[in-house]
């Protein structure tokens, strides 16, 4: 891996001929955007199955990077999903089905993907690590690896037992660094301790620090002018040393334009530019509506089961990140209270158990009220 080029290329959210529909990838457009990648001398590129739907993503790989450059031109990392392989039986065709998609013959990596601490337990029942290694063994993968989604103890598990594992993809960003959830720093120096490099996703959370609060703008613009908070958020996360790749879900031209711009010549940020970036995500946490600090005391109360904490959690995402947040917040609240099975915000019957019992005292009824106004569409 050519670490002086940090930029990966994510097909997660490629442009489409249809803005509604995932599965319709806009191949001439996505052509373009791969031409003009390798063009400035990266190479780097992310696919899974899932990544527009049932191998959407590896076949438009195939269509627009496969066929149309040879074989030395590019890397391309894959991923092995557990929530699309659950038995051993599987593991071998999900495998040679992804390689036909992407039309190579091997994968430069090859990801675990998504580990945490159940899928952990699944790849060790179904010897997922044995299969990679194997796999590598036949010259079928040059690397292996994990991508993770858990806390820092659950990551110093699976290095201490599978320190065959060579590098890490974790998710990065300067408002999840100090995040008690993701645990980015935690997870990060858990990697470095194994000696471990790092690949990022996610380094600008899904496209939300792509736009920040006026207020956070404005240490933005003075700290150089035209850059966007995108470029902020990429080089914060490339600055650190260990880190090796950083991915971006390119979704159009001019996303890849200004990545380029940035990266193609890559200054990291400077020890007063870090600590700025950290003051930025005080500025957008403190725009959190609901000082929720996700005990879940009030859950275990609710007689209409509502995951209260889950959609405080989603109404602070809106406050924090505006108008851009809305649509994923009412997806997310729609699978809550759909697939899921939870309770909706409207479904409460003002009991007031869960104020009884939330150690932050806080009016958890009205709250709620906000919820249904919010995310239920009525």
């Amino acid at each position: 891996m050519d670490t002086t080029k940090k930029l990966g290329f994510g097909l997660m959210r490629l442009p489409l001929l249809e803005p509604q529909d995932k599965a319709k990838i806009d191949y001439e457009a996505f052509s373009r955007m791969a031409d003009r990648y390798i063009e400035a001398g990266f190479c780097y590129f992310d696919t899974a199955v899932p990544y527009h739907g049932n191998g959407n993503s590896e076949v438009a790989f195939r269509e627009c990077v496969a066929k149309r450059y040879p074989r030395e031109a590019y890397t391309i990392t894959d991923k092995l999903s557990f929530f699309i392989v659950q038995k051993a039986e599987e593991l071998e065709g999900f495998f040679a089905g992804q390689l036909e998609r992407c039309g190579v013959d091997y994968f430069d990596y090859y990801l675990l993907h998504a580990m945490k601490k159940e899928y952990l337990e699944l790849a060790e029942r179904i010897d997922a690590f044995a299969f990679v290694a194997q796999k590598k063994a036949e010259g079928k993968i040059r690397h292996v690896g994990f991508s993770f989604h858990d806390t820092a103890d659950v990551l110093e598990s699976i290095l201490t037992a599978h320190p065959e594992m060579e590098y890490v993809q974790l998710q990065l960003n300067y408002m999840d660094w100090e995040d008690a959830d993701v645990q980015a720093r935690k997870c990060y120096e858990v990697c470095v301790r194994h000696n471990k490099p790092v690949i990022v996703m996610e380094p600008v959370k899904g496209g939300l620090l792509a736009s920040v609060p006026t207020e956070a703008k404005q240490l933005l613009d003075e700290a150089g002018a035209g850059r966007s908070a995108a470029s902020w958020a990429i080089r914060y996360a490339a600055s650190l040393e260990h880190v090796v790749m950083v991915l971006s879900g390119m979704s159009n031209e001019g996303q890849m334009e200004d990545n380029l711009a940035f990266m193609q010549d890559f200054q990291p940020l400077t020890e007063d530019e870090r600590r700025m970036m950290l003051d930025i995500a005080k500025i957008i946490r403190a725009k959190e509506r609901v000082a929720c600090t996700g005990c879940r005391y009030c859950v275990d109360s609710c007689p209409k089961k509502i995951a209260i904490p889950d959609y405080f959690k989603l109404l602070n995402e809106n406050s924090k990140y505006g108008e851009q947040r809305l649509s994923g917040s009412r997806a997310s609240y729609a699978r809550y209270t759909g697939e899921l099975g939870m309770g909706k915000a409207s479904d409460c019957i003002k009991c007031k158990q869960c104020e009884q019992h939330c150690p932050q005292h806080l009016a958890v009824t009205q709250y709620l009220e906000d919820v249904a106004r919010e995310l239920e569409r009525v």
